[in-house]
């Protein structure tokens, strides 16, 4: 599991890529809580492009950094999602919660 990330205008792009399990979901969400915590974005954009599988703990990662992100006054994204993690998205129902391109 792979972290990048750029800040550009207010807006922290989060690209992960490799496999979201929950292993790599507890160490992912240190990471991404630094970096949330870092620049105080206003928007906050997961790139899924590059991620092959998630699991339901990939939901948790993205509802946490989604609460977050309301608490900073910001929003979140989800974007160039791959056909099986949206699936796992698709079913949760999150799409109600956070805006899904």
């Amino acid at each position: 599991m792979k972290l990048t990330s750029n800040l550009s205008g207010g807006r922290l792009t989060m690209a992960l890529s490799g496999e979201l399990d929950q292993h790599a979901a507890k160490e992912l969400a240190v990471k991404m809580e630094e970096r949330l915590e870092a620049d105080l974005p206003r928007e906050c954009v997961l790139d899924l492009g590059e991620l092959r599988f998630m699991d339901s703990s990939g939901i948790a990662l993205i509802l946490r950094v989604c609460k977050r992100m309301r608490a900073l006054g910001g929003r979140t994204r989800v974007e160039n999602v791959q056909p099986q993690p949206m699936r796992v998205l698709d079913a949760s129902g999150i799409g109600r919660i956070i805006e899904i391109d």
